[in-house]
């Protein structure tokens, strides 16, 4: 298994909960259904903000932050 990123775009958000737990806190506060969600293992952060129409960059930001906490 390749080395996985957080910043790749083709990560699905399964994979990235997965490995980054504490990411679930901001998909919770943005009070997005992706935790948990049947679907999430084929999708992906670009997918979830236009889904819920925010800002892809600020997103990634908050879940690089939790990361890095």
């Amino acid at each position: 298994m390749r080395n996985q990123s957080i910043e790749d775009p083709d990560l699905p958000l399964d994979t990235l909960m997965s490995l980054w737990p504490q990411t679930l806190a901001v998909f919770l506060r943005h009070r997005m259904f992706c935790v948990g969600c049947l679907v999430n293992p084929f999708h992906t952060v670009i997918e979830a903000c236009q889904e819920y129409d925010l800002d892809e960059v600020a997103f990634r930001a908050e879940l690089q932050a939790a990361v890095d906490a």
